[in-house]
């Protein structure tokens, strides 16, 4: 359920589109008081239009038009910033309402499958207490705790760890969250949370209900637009009557159409009004703080406010708690390590086997990585004979498979050291050293022993 990142710059034209009631809306003067300087110029484009009406001329039209798409295009900037916020809160509300559960009716801890019947719901209409069954490749449809079974989940969309965890019944590894993905097994869960109330829909709430603080720097800016306007209001307000003065001064007779009987006219004022005062700032002002956020969103990240934008402009170092909040969401392999004597394609012949039972993302990275580096094609389970596939299980923390008299698997180093002594087997003395080098530089140890006594693969052909 991880919500698509929305793009789509100011000149997309569907954005625009989409955006254009919004900057219509946006017109009506008790929302455009905030913006004084734009608001001065809704007042002029309306004057100028009841003046091109009663006295109409091209140059009267020409100038009503140019002002009213100044003050369209202003809001229609502060749209479109707004409107991808909106888009990518749309694109997780829509994300959650296709979730689908498999709600248990009549279900009790320990009853067989026959004791209790299921029925497929959507997510949005589960309640608090309601039972829900979740199993490999399937997303968790909401907030709640595990009350029966053990699996691997991928919680990456929600908390950026690429890393998998282990959610089971009871202890303190039991709560899982709505729109992760269980990765292995089957798990029962309980729902705890109530409707509208799971970590989504806080998600969801965050981005249509970001704070448009203004900064420091944009409160500044706005004393600076709205002193200038008032100096460029009242120079253009003086001209009038200096007007009708030098019209009608003795031996004063200016040659312009503009100045009449009556000085100069009121389109003209208007025009040179808007020409002075700062429009193109305080058009766009309102835009680049928004725009800022939007940025941030269309990276999954949520910036409440103006301020925390500005104020990470002024950051240089940045300090995360984990690797899995700049990493890819899903761990792949990139590196087949031999050891005690064996050869790298060995290794990637027995990974590959290993891996074709498992399903998880690791899993199939390691099938891609032997093909693409060692020219291993895929094999399907049902076309090798006389093979016994073990799937990976969050229990085991292993998969494999027995095949020639040969017992192959892969998964944690911990989980298939324990599987080789208690198998009779010894690892090899160098595993230990390869196994630390990986973790130590934040990699995942995995390991491929070949049989219950760790001796060298054979390559299966």
């Amino acid at each position: 359920m991880t919500a698509k990142p929305v793009g789509g710059g100011l000149l997309d034209p569907q954005q625009l589109w989409r955006s254009t009631p919004d900057a219509l809306r946006k017109l009506d003067p008790r929302t455009l008081w905030r913006n004084p300087v734009m608001l001065i110029v809704e007042v002029g484009a309306t004057f100028t239009t009841v003046l091109a009406i009663t006295d109409p001329t091209v140059f009267a039209w020409l100038i009503t038009i140019w002002l009213w798409l100044t003050v369209v295009f202003a809001n229609l900037a502060e749209a479109v910033a707004e409107g991808r916020g909106k888009a990518q809160a749309a694109s997780l509300r829509k994300a959650k309402q296709e979730a689908m559960a498999r709600r248990l009716l009549g279900w009790t801890e320990g009853a067989s499958a026959d004791q209790y019947r299921e029925e497929e719901v959507a997510g949005p209409q589960l309640a608090q207490g309601d039972i829900v069954v979740v199993e490999a490749g399937q997303i968790i449809p909401g907030d709640g705790d595990v009350v029966e079974g053990i699996a691997s989940v991928d919680e990456s969309a929600i908390t950026g760890e690429s890393a998998p965890v282990i959610r089971e019944s009871g202890g303190d590894r039991s709560a899982v969250t709505g729109g992760t993905k269980v990765l292995s097994d089957r798990i029962v869960v309980r729902i705890t949370q109530k409707p509208g109330e799971s970590f989504i829909d806080r998600m969801i709430a965050l981005v249509e209900g970001a704070n448009r603080q203004k900064t420091p720097n944009e409160i500044a800016l706005n004393i600076l637009l709205a002193a200038l306007t008032i100096i460029f209001l009242m120079s253009v307000v003086t001209l009038q009557p200096l007007a009708i003065f030098a019209k009608n001064y003795q031996g004063a007779a200016p040659n312009t159409e503009a100045i009449n009987a009556d000085g100069v006219t009121g389109i003209v004022l208007v025009s040179l009004l808007v020409c002075l005062i700062p429009t193109t700032i305080g058009a766009l002002l309102s835009a680049i703080g928004i725009a800022g956020m939007d940025r941030l969103v269309q990276r999954n990240v949520l910036a409440m406010s103006g301020r925390a934008v500005e104020a990470a402009g002024d950051v240089n170092t940045l300090l995360l708690d984990k690797t899995g909040t700049i990493t890819l969401g899903n761990r792949q392999a990139s590196e087949f390590l031999p050891v005690d004597g064996l050869t790298a394609a060995q290794v990637a012949d027995a990974a590959q086997l290993s891996s074709l039972a498992d399903e998880t993302p690791e899993g199939r990275s390691v099938v891609v990585l032997a093909k693409n580096e060692y020219g291993l094609r895929a094999r399907d389970e049902g076309l090798i004979p006389h093979a016994h596939f073990v799937p990976f299980t969050a229990q085991t923390r292993m998969s494999g498979v027995d095949i020639d008299g040969r017992k192959i698997r892969k998964g944690a180093a911990a989980a298939v050291m324990k599987w080789v002594r208690d198998n009779g087997g010894h690892a090899a003395a160098d595993v230990g050293p390869v196994v630390d080098g990986i973790s130590a530089s934040g990699g995942h140890r995995w390991w491929w022993p070949s049989s219950s006594t760790a001796s060298p693969p054979a390559p299966s052909g």
